[in-house]
Formats: structure tokens, C-alpha cells, sequence
């Protein structure tokens, strides 16, 4: 059974905190979704593996560490999780970086795929897919649908705000993938958005509406 990881660092609560302002601009909305990017990053690729490689210092030979294993892919559901790409790049600056984009039926709330592009040995790599809200859980569940059909076996979702709906709607379909997010709000209300929440992440992030 996959975990369910839910951020409790200060640094963190505090960002989401200034992000749920009404009265934050884009710009500064767009730099704290990629700040906490970067420090949620930590804690979702605490489990990666290490080796062990032979290095000389100013001083001397020595044996230090270096990522092994898989490389790694970054996934953004379109639109809203390209604002945590740059942060998760800040970590990972090798990772490649795909890109699936989803629409939401308005009143079915459904997921409908209207592109998809992703790096062409994406089956080999761990891949981590971002979106910073996870509301119904249809977008995740479907991006990841998507990422197992073109042969993924290793990801993770990393997600800023959740609700309990979208967190047991994902681990039901994707038993296999860990969850990272930010902090749980508390419901949905009858349009689907996360309540209290911090509005469209999307259009805050773009300034758009």
C-alpha cells in the first residue's frame, strides 16, 4: 500500500499560509508555489538511492555519494502544475520534464486528456507528478492512468493542498503510488473546489481568470 506523506514543516504551513491570502499577487503567488515546490521536493525524494563514487578533493581521494537508480521525470498536470516545475528543477536540475494536460468537464467535474508529452524513455525513469491541488482526484487518478499506459512502474504525486475526497479517490485507484501534499483542507463544495483553499491555483499563478 502506498504512503500518504502530509507536510508538517513550519516553512511550509507558512507559504501556503501567505498563498491562500486573497490578496496576494501573481508574482508573489507564483514564487511561494515554486518555493514550496522546492522544500516539499525534499521530502518526496527522501527515499531515492544512493552510490557510493570515488572522488578527489582539493585535499584528497575520497569516497562520496551520488544519486543512483532511476533517473528521474518531472509531470505536470496542465495548467496549474507548471508553477511547480521551476521549484522541483532547483532540486533537480537533470530531471527531464513531461507534460499532460486536462481539462474538467463543468458539470461532471470528469477529466477529459487534450495532450501529452512525455520524455521518450519516461517508462525508465521515477517520475514525480506535480499539481498543486488535489480536489476530486480525477485529474490524478487520470494523469497517472495515462503515465502507467506509456509503461511507468515508478512515480509519486506531489500535490500543495489536498481534501480527504481526492486523497481516498487517488490511493483507491493508485494503490501503488505515494502521495506528498502540503496540507488537507477540509471538504468540497458543490463546485468541486477545495474549501477553504486558496481560489484557482491556475489562474492565481498566471493572473489569469
Amino acid at each position: 500500500m502506498a504512503k500518504v506523506v502530509i507536510m508538517d514543516h513550519p516553512l511550509i504551513q507558512h507559504k501556503i499560509g501567505i498563498m491562500r491570502r486573497k490578496e496576494t499577487s501573481s508574482k508573489d503567488f507564483r514564487q511561494l508555489t515554486r518555493e514550496v515546490a522546492s522544500l516539499m521536493c525534499y521530502e518526496a525524494t527522501r527515499d531515492l538511492e544512493l552510490e557510493d563514487v570515488e572522488i578527489e578533493t582539493p585535499i584528497c581521494k575520497c569516497t562520496a555519494k551520488q544519486l543512483a537508480g532511476k533517473k528521474i521525470a518531472i509531470v505536470p498536470i496542465l495548467r496549474a502544475g507548471l508553477g511547480m516545475v521551476d521549484g522541483m528543477l532547483d532540486m533537480i536540475p537533470a530531471a527531464r520534464v513531461g507534460h499532460i494536460g486536462l481539462y474538467r468537464d463543468e458539470a461532471t467535474f470528469e477529466p477529459h486528456e487534450y495532450f501529452c508529452k512525455l520524455p521518450e524513455d519516461i517508462a525508465n525513469r521515477q517520475v514525480m507528478v506535480v499539481d498543486p491541488m488535489l480536489a476530486t482526484g480525477g485529474s490524478s487518478v487520470a494523469a497517472l492512468n495515462l503515465l502507467k499506459q506509456h509503461g511507468v512502474k515508478s512515480a509519486r504525486l506531489v500535490c500543495i493542498i489536498g481534501v480527504p475526497e481526492g486523497i481516498e479517490t487517488f490511493t483507491k485507484a493508485h494503490p501503488d503510488v505515494d502521495l506528498y501534499v502540503g496540507t488537507v483542507d477540509d471538504h468540497l463544495n458543490e463546485n468541486a473546489y477545495i474549501v477553504p483553499g486558496l481560489g484557482d491555483a491556475g489562474d492565481r499563478i498566471f493572473g489569469t481568470k
